[in-house]
This record gives C-alpha cells, structure tokens and sequence, in this order.
C-alpha cells in the first residue's frame, strides 16, 4: 500500500505531489522518442537502399513494425518482474530510460547493423521504463487519497501531448531532412527526459528503497546469472542461425506471433488453476476473458496507425495547404492530439451522468466498435482506387478522431477493470496481463499486415473494420451476463 506523501511535497504541482511533475515530464520526453521513432519506423523500412531505408516491401515493413512492438510489451512484463525483485522502480525506469537513449543514438548511426542494435536497446528500455512508470504515480498518494485518480489524469495527458509533438517534430526531421535526424531528435528527446527525472528525484517515493519485494540473495545472484546467460545464449543463437539462412526475417516474425499467443494462454491457465485464486475469483477471471480479448481486438486497429495506415498516408494522403507539402507523418499527430481535446470531455460525460453512465463492458465495447468504424471510414475513401491517387485529408482526420475516442473510453476503462478483477494473488501482476493484450494485438497485426498491397485496400480496411465492429457489438451482446460476473466493476 502506498504510504502518504511527504508534506513538503504534497501541493508542489497543481496541488499534487512534486513528482507527478517528474514523472508526467518523463513520460512525455519517453512517448515522444518511442512515437516518434514509430512514426518513421516503417517508411524507413520501406524505403529504397538508395535513399537511406532497408529496401523491405510495405507489407514486409508493416510486420516487421508489429513484431517490434510484440517485442516492446513482451519484454515489459518481465520489466514489472525485474523491478519488483531485484531492481526496485525507480532503478529500473532510470536503467530502462538509459537503454532507451543509447537505442536512438544507435539508432542515428546510418548502418543496417546499428538499427537493429538500436532497436534491441530500446525494445529491453522500454520493458523497464514503460511498466513501472504508471507504478511510481500510484506510489505518489496514499491509497484513500483522493487526488489519485486526477493525479493519473494529469499524467495521461502528459503521453498524449507526447504522442502529439512527436511526428510533428520527428516525422517532420526524418522525411524532410533524413530518417536518421528524425532517430538522433528522438535520443535528445530521451535525454532530455532522464536528465529531468534526475533532476527531480527528490519528489520520488521510494527511490532510495531497493526492490520492493527483492528476492533473497542467493535467489538474486541465481536470477542475475540467468537473465545474463540467456541474453548470451540468444545473441549466440540468431548470430549463428542467420548466416546459415535458418533465422529469416518471416521466420522470427511468425515465432513472436506464437510467443504472443503462448504467453497469455499459459498466464489464463495459472491464474484459473492455482490454488490461491478463490472460487470467485475464478468467476470474475471468465469475464475479464472477453475484456481481454476486446483489448486485443481493439489494439490490433489501434497499432496499425503506425503501420499500414503510415504508409497508406505516405503514398496517396493530399499532404499540401497552400502550396506547401508537410510530411504524411504529421497525420499521426491527430491522434494524439484527439485524445488530449476529447479525454476532459470524456470525463465530463461520465461525471454529468453519474449513475446513468454505461456499464464499463459498454464502454469498452463502444471503443472497440469506434476503432472498426475508424477502419470502415477508409473503405470508400480507397474504393476504387489505383495507379497514383490521391485521397483528402479529411478521410485520415475523421479515421484518426474516431480512432482516438475510442482509445479514451477502452484504455483508461480496460485498465481500471483489469486492476479490479484481477485475483489478490496476482494484484501486483495486473499490468503484466494488459501488456499481454498488446503483445498479442500486435502479433496478430504482424500476420494481418501481409496481406496489405496483395489485395485490394477497401477489402484489407473493410474486413478489419468490420471484425473490429462485430466484436464490439458481441460485447454488448454479451452485457447481461458481464453485469451479472463483473461485480465489483460498474
């Protein structure tokens, strides 16, 4: 349970604790390297040797991004791990924020080579930082406070104004100037990022503790060793297995769909068979199933504004007002920049209503129905098409503001039930089994993103679209029983 705030910190920041301060500056220094850098990731593996990209075709591009990602969430689960066993929070945001950086200065280095070094740097920072961030808000307030839930809001709304300069800043560097300015303006951004959290450590709770739950010494020693040589055993296997053809690029893709399938799976099976979850709790568990598998559906749409929709954008988006071109990466701000107009107006909604709000399964049904029809919105703006069109911005705006509400009414309530259906056995676990949701949705995407450019693109955004939106309307079919299982979520 978190402790009380210190006095001296207790109204420092808009009448919060001194460290949301920190740790909001952070995440939007983090969500901007990490958007940024996503938002030119895949036009730079798309694009030809000669004009500084890795020469992949769009599709190939577009899975390569998604298993990337499936990565990202994958290793973030062991990052929650890491930090409460043997790091401590504060330790492994600050080692995760390091990785990061070092990742986009490799990053900047023109070679084929120092991508993919830069890449696994920020695949295992991000593991570290992204998990225990949210933990360090919560450890700012005592439990009854009732600052916390505005606390969280404040710090939302430092990622998505994050999410909304980065392809501004990032996407303007890397098309106009080089993809490998827009990778060195995301390692300033990191750095800027833990240069202020180190500069304002004194408002952190807990970073002079060490792991909240560390493990006895000779069992951390064990884990130290272990992590250490299975990170050797693996650099030894894909160095050897790549010469020799066997560890392909379709192949490792195909691999981390399976781990994110496998993954989830094998924590359901845990969780419904320990001995330590109650009987109803294992009642509750059958209805955050279908939560779960929302989640997945919903992220599946959501990641795929930074693959297939960026590169829909870069080849056939009017990108010109006035006479003057912008980068097609600047579309990818209106997400962002959707979510920090709508989420106050979200909020007040449901304030406004009270009692009368929506159950929380219709809430996440209603985001997972509004990311399909983000996708439907495309279809007759591509139907048709060929050769070199181009479609109106408007198309992209409407998909986007779509795409971003129903991100504010999934995220924000997907997470709140994920933390009150869990099992008390696994509480300290319930971040690990959201970023379960987005490991599988982008595995998933990195399968469904190879039929992008073999058919037609009103069929490829019609038929996820679609699925998007007859998954929504299940859940809402499915809300007389979710109301019935759900109980304590409202």
């Amino acid at each position: 349970m978190s402790g009380p705030p210190h006095p001296r910190d207790a109204r420092s920041f808009l009448g919060h604790p001194r460290g949301l301060l920190t740790l909001s500056g952070l995440e939007v220094w983090e969500r901007f390297s990490f958007l940024g850098m996503q938002a030119i990731l895949v036009l730079y593996f798309a694009d030809t040797v000669a004009h500084g990209g890795l020469g992949m075709a769009g599709n190939t591009a577009a899975s390569v991004t998604a298993a990337y990602g499936t990565l990202v969430y994958l290793v973030s689960v062991a990052g929650g791990w890491l930090a409460d066993r043997m790091l401590g929070s504060y330790r492994a945001v600050l080692w995760g924020g390091i990785l990061i950086a070092c990742g986009h200065y490799s990053m900047a280095v023109p070679t084929a080579t120092m991508t993919w070094v830069g890449l696994a740097l920020i695949i295992a920072g991000t593991g570290l930082l992204k998990p225990n961030v949210s933990t360090m808000v919560g450890k700012l307030y005592a439990t009854e406070d009732e600052r916390r839930d505005a606390g969280f809001a404040l710090y939302y709304m430092g990622i998505n104004i994050g999410a909304f300069l980065a392809p501004l800043v990032i996407g303007w560097l890397g098309q106009k100037q080089g993809w490998h300015w827009g990778f060195s303006a995301a390692a300033v951004g990191m750095t800027l990022g833990l240069i202020q959290y180190v500069a304002g450590r004194k408002g952190l709770a807990g970073r002079k503790h060490s792991a909240e739950f560390a493990l006895p010494p000779a069992a951390m020693r064990r884990a130290t060793w272990l992590i250490v040589g299975g990170c050797v055993l693996v650099t030894a296997v894909a160095t050897s297995l790549t010469p020799a053809g066997w560890l392909t690029m379709d192949r490792t893709v195909d691999v981390l769909t399976v781990v994110s399938v496998l993954a989830p799976v094998a924590y359901f099976v845990v969780m419904f068979r320990s001995p330590r979850v109650e009987a109803a709790e294992r009642g509750r568990l059958r209805p955050y199933l279908v939560l779960f598998a929302a989640s997945v559906v919903f992220n599946f749409v959501l990641f795929q504004s930074y693959s297939t929709m960026t590169l829909l954008a870069a080849d056939h988006a009017d990108t010109a007002v006035l006479g003057w071109e912008f980068p097609s990466t600047w579309y990818n701000s209106v997400l962002g920049g959707a979510e920090v107009l709508l989420a106050p107006v979200v909020a007040a909604v449901w304030v406004k209503l009270g009692k009368r709000q929506p159950h929380a399964s219709h809430k996440i049904a209603y985001g997972v129905i509004l990311g399909g029809l983000s996708f439907l919105v495309m279809v007759p703006a591509t139907h048709g098409r060929s050769g070199d069109w181009k479609m109106a911005a408007w198309w992209i705006l409407i998909s986007y503001v779509l795409l971003g509400l129903g991100d504010i009414l999934l995220e924000t309530t997907g997470m709140s039930a994920t933390t009150k259906l869990a099992p008390a056995a696994f509480a300290s676990q319930t971040m690990a089994l959201w970023f379960l949701s987005l490991a599988l949705a982008n595995g998933i995407q990195a399968q469904a993103v190879k039929f992008f450019g073999e058919i037609s693109n009103d069929l490829y955004f019609g038929l996820n679209g679609a699925f998007a939106v007859v998954a929504g309307l299940a859940v809402i079919a499915a809300g007389p029983w979710l109301r019935r299982t759900m109980h304590p979520v409202h």
